[in-house]
């Protein structure tokens, strides 16, 4: 059971971006602890990926986002399928344009790269969730190649191509909660992760749950557009509990209110 957060912004507002992620990384970081990363953007620059193998504790007090940037994805995992000791499998993933995030179990990922002949971004890679990535990036970010997918999703990708926007998806299985505020928009896979956001920074969101089957596009801190897209239900998969390192979560909140204090 992996985290997955994030988060779009105005180039004009005066919000800490580093707090803002290291914010969203406390809230999730009780989720997973085999693997953590975050990727940022400004305008007009590159996607910069930075990930390492440890949980989330390791990293919160290193996070550097820039001023300039706008769109934030962090990621904690905890790995079903593709070993963390091969970085290129670890969150978050670069597949040609694209960089995203998942959360879930994608289980005909094998059969995608077969059928559209795509191939692994490195020739080690074995994770399932390059799939979504693949596809998104052939299909220029259409909600209904998602119906391809089957097993579990919450998603979050940044396509160099369009650089002006995040996209966020849920597809069945796994939570994704958005926030909206003043000149911000942020998402995660819980709600006690926008909550923290909140407390952090001083702001107030408007919070809800996505349905499953539904993918935002999210600009300049606000949402520019929606789509639906029918997800595959047909895996039935053992209840896993949505904690999966607590003590990670634990180290986290308390070095957070430390940051912000300072």
């Amino acid at each position: 059971m992996c985290g997955i957060a994030g988060y779009t912004i105005t180039a004009e507002s005066g919000l800490d971006r580093t707090l803002a992620a290291q914010a969203l990384l406390a809230g999730i970081a009780e989720r997973g602890a085999d693997a953590v990363g975050y990727a940022h953007r400004s305008p007009g620059g590159p996607i910069a990926v930075h990930k390492q193998r440890s949980g989330a504790s390791a990293l919160l007090e290193d996070i550097e986002i820039p001023s300039s940037s706008t769109d934030v994805l962090v990621h904690v995992r905890d790995y079903t399928k593709g070993h963390p000791q091969i970085e290129a499998n670890n969150h978050p993933i670069r597949h040609g344009a694209v960089v995203g995030i998942h959360n879930g179990i994608i289980l005909n990922d094998e059969e995608i790269f077969a059928t559209h002949g795509f191939r692994r971004a490195e020739p080690q890679m074995t994770v399932d969730s390059e799939a979504i990535f693949a596809l998104v990036e052939q299909s220029d970010d259409r909600a209904s190649v998602l119906q391809e997918l089957r097993g579990s999703m919450a998603t979050a990708w940044l396509d160099e191509r369009r650089p002006e926007i995040v996209f966020c998806a849920r597809g069945a299985g796994r939570p994704v909660w958005l926030g909206e505020g003043h000149g911000a928009t942020f998402f995660a896979s819980t709600k006690g992760a926008l909550e923290i956001v909140e407390r952090t920074l001083r702001v107030g969101l408007r919070k809800r749950e996505l349905q499953e089957g539904t993918l935002l596009a999210l600009t300049e801190g606000r949402l520019a557009w929606r789509d639906r897209f029918t997800p595959d239900r047909s895996y039935e998969e053992t209840l896993l509990p949505a904690v999966r390192a607590p003590h990670e979560g634990a180290r986290c909140l308390r070095r957070l209110a430390a940051l912000a204090a300072a």
